[in-house]
């Protein structure tokens, strides 16, 4: 839940409060990876190669490993080693000490930036593992985890993605001065700091490296990779200056481009940041530019088809938009919506009413009253209940907060809507947003949608005797998600859960 502890605002309370957070971990794919472990038959790599599914076990195995065998060894730079370095059962008690979550409960940021991650690893693994074939272990794990530091970061804060996003990315605000802002200190030394402390591969702590105290050579790269039109010209020019020819051209460059590429499509592949990594990419491969476009939207696909989420934004989808088309827009509000937890709001009073054994209400009205009493103090401004009948032929309005008073006599047939039949079939939840919207809206009744004109839109199932029951419909009138209140709508559906088991048992 969001809490009122005020945020670190120096570079050693950030290292402190990062070094002790958890990375939550799919449910899922924590099952797999323990069976996996406990399976004698599994070798090294099957297990390393089953964990990659999840980048956050494999940084806690890294990082473990690399934390027991001291400070006068060798890191160990892949995710086999490790393994080898701790032993299966090590290795499998540390697995279930990690959290495991639904999916759905993962904070969205988290899963966003593990997502620039792995198109990180499929860009690196596409440009550079066929020519450096030896090292694919270092560039597939470095580029993979140079981002870990910042997991970590929005594990523990994971608001703080969107205000980046909006702020940096849409409103184009200076990245120092909202890093400043936001976390009291510039985000570089932080991730570097951090990746020193865990000892990340070797690569990652030089890229960060370059980026804080030596960049000096990346822009004089970067002004050599501007001429991309003159390739011999290019060559000369790095002929004449053997320091920077030698540093341009060493394997562990590999993953900040790579990282460089997939950062700066995220919000678009023809900004000017995201032309001069790619520039710098040609350079680095000696290719043309147009070469160069035509590999990283082809490993884009790839990764795409591989890691890509209805919830989550890949850049791939934006490779069939217009070129000039954006994602992130400044939407910012006049006045801002009151979208955020405030912790004595009721929230928790109204969560307690509805854990209650046996149940404190005694009828309907009573318990969705209150139930839409706490989703509304957990951030969402606009709530619909809608409960099903026993053949699900049928979803009836109860209650609903911050609709035209039209809701009120809301009738849908879900037979006629793809969306609400899924919903219906099994507890679940589906979050609109302008990356996917496109492809749901088309699947939700229009009385719906009427009443909720917005891109950004939470649906959630919940069931009673195994047996779906009631759909919630909530937003924040309209404006994008705040993480933190998806967060808290999360811990509210859980407690609505066990008050309608506990209603449906109540003495009549």
């Amino acid at each position: 839940m969001p809490t009122s502890k005020p945020l670190p605002r120096t570079l050693e309370s950030w290292l402190d409060r990062l070094d002790k957070q958890l990375l939550p971990v799919p449910v899922e794919h924590h099952l797999n990876v323990c069976r996996a472990l406990s399976d004698s038959r599994r070798s090294l790599r099957d297990i390393a190669e089953l964990m990659q599914a999840s980048p956050a076990l494999a940084l806690s195995v890294l990082r473990e490993a690399n934390r027991r065998t001291g400070s006068l060894s060798t890191p160990s730079e892949s995710l086999e080693s490790a393994l080898s370095r701790l032993g299966l059962q090590r290795t499998l008690e540390l697995v279930k000490r990690q959290p495991a979550l639904p999916l759905d409960e993962i904070p969205l940021a988290l899963r966003q930036i593990q997502l620039i991650s792995q198109h990180a690893s499929q860009q690196a693994s596409g440009l550079f593992s066929g020519r450096l074939a030896r090292l694919w272990q270092e560039i597939h794990w470095g580029s993979l985890l140079f981002l870990a530091p910042v997991w970590s970061l929005l594990a523990a804060q994971p608001e703080l993605f969107e205000q980046w996003e909006q702020r940096v990315l849409a409103r184009a605000e200076p990245a120092s001065k909202v890093e400043q802002d936001l976390l009291g200190v510039p985000l570089l030394p932080l991730c570097l700091a951090l990746a020193e402390r865990w000892r990340l591969p070797d690569w990652v702590i030089q890229g960060y490296r370059l980026l804080v105290a030596d960049r000096r050579q990346l822009v004089k790269a970067l002004h050599i990779a501007r001429d991309s039109q003159h390739p011999l010209h290019q060559q000369q020019m790095l002929d004449a200056d053997t320091p920077l020819r030698r540093w341009l051209t060493q394997p562990a460059n590999s993953i900040l481009l790579a990282n460089g590429l997939a950062l700066t499509a995220h919000h678009a592949w023809n900004s000017l940041h995201s032309l001069r990594w790619q520039r710098l990419t040609g350079l680095y491969l000696q290719l043309p530019l147009a070469n160069v476009q035509q590999h990283i939207h082809q490993h884009a696909a790839q990764s795409a088809r591989q890691h890509a989420s209805a919830e989550l934004w890949h850049p791939a989808q934006a490779l069939l938009w217009p070129w000039d088309a954006r994602r992130l827009q400044d939407n910012a509000p006049t006045t801002p919506p009151k979208t955020t937890v405030v912790a004595d709001n009721g929230w928790r009073q109204h969560c307690a009413q509805l854990l209650a054994q046996p149940s404190a209400f005694h009828n309907l009205d009573q318990l969705t009253s209150t139930i839409t009493k706490a989703l509304q103090a957990c951030g969402m401004s606009r709530v619909l209940l809608l409960i099903a009948d026993r053949s699900h032929s049928r979803l009836r309005a109860q209650q609903q907060a911050g609709l035209d008073s039209s809701a009120n006599a809301l009738i849908i047939d879900p037979q006629h809507s793809q969306a609400l039949r899924h919903l219906l079939q099994a507890p679940a939840q589906l979050r609109l947003a302008p990356a996917n919207i496109a492809k749901f809206s088309a699947l939700l009744p229009g009385s719906l949608k009427a009443l909720f004109p917005s891109e950004h839109l939470l649906i959630r199932s919940l069931a009673s005797n195994d047996r779906v029951v009631m759909i919630i419909v909530a937003d924040q009138s309209g404006a994008p998600l705040n993480e933190a209140s998806v967060q808290a709508f999360g811990k509210t559906a859980q407690c609505i859960q066990r008050a309608l088991g506990s209603f449906a048992k109540r003495e009549r």
